[in-house]
């Protein structure tokens, strides 16, 4: 007598268990293949419009050496009391302490040491923060007698070998000239020689000499012969 199968109530066969499947592993779709590449996961990102408008920033306190002076953990610190305002078309520095009464011992040879940064914001900040101090009506009387400490870290960022710090060097000594005057003469001979060295560069030669001409402005002429004798091919403006 041919026996029967029962098959319990609710209970489906092997072969109903393996339909469409037969013990094969999922498939993937198509899109989630492709977020499993490192490289195109990379490539899938999206960029915002923000991110034109804010370069990008260094946690000064990461690992790894990503900026050149102690100013970026300075000013992360408080050190310099302002912070950047992030605009549209550009940035501006907005002071929680107005200019005319912020300490240029230590907060103008701090930003003059921040002048090497090339690292945003620190690199605004510091340039910005220079400019807008000696910008104050008491600013020459304020820093000339901190030049001995200001000459310092300006030299270490003229004689850079990024052009970009040299140049924001450049219109700093410009500015500082502009405060101080003739005060700075007695500092030129250490300033000048990294202009000397940069003057046959094509590119740089005419905002150099727009410099020298800013400095025998400002200084008078006791400061012709000492740019004379960094650069013996200056030509003066009282000429």
């Amino acid at each position: 007598m041919a026996s029967t199968r029962q098959v319990k109530p609710g209970h489906k066969g092997s072969s109903a268990t393996n339909r469409g499947g037969s013990g094969r592993a999922p498939v993937k779709s198509a899109s989630a293949s492709a977020l499993d590449d490192p490289a195109l996961r990379s490539a899938a990102k999206v960029t915002r419009p923000s991110d034109k408008l804010n370069p990008k920033t260094v946690d000064p306190f990461s690992g790894g050496k990503k900026y050149k002076t102690s100013f970026a953990s300075v000013y992360a610190n408080g050190g310099v009391p302002c912070r950047l305002v992030h605009g549209s078309v550009k940035h501006k520095l907005a002071w929680s302490t107005p200019p005319e009464h912020v300490p240029f011992d230590p907060v103008l040879v701090t930003l003059a040491e921040g002048l090497r940064e090339t690292v945003h914001p620190y690199s605004f900040v510091a340039r910005a923060g220079f400019k807008e101090l000696l910008d104050i009506p008491a600013a020459g009387e304020m820093a000339a007698p901190l030049l001995v400490k200001i000459v310092q870290p300006l030299r270490a960022a003229l004689g850079d070998s990024e052009v970009t710090v040299f140049e924001a060097a450049l219109d700093a000594l410009v500015q500082l000239s502009r405060a101080v005057g003739p005060a700075l003469n007695p500092h030129l001979k250490n300033l000048l020689v990294a202009l000397a060295k940069r003057m046959m560069n094509k590119n740089l030669k005419e905002t150099i000499t727009y410099a020298l001409h800013e400095l025998e402005q400002n200084g008078g002429r006791e400061c012709l012969p000492v740019i004379k004798s960094k650069i013996p091919t200056y030509s003066s403006i009282f000429s």
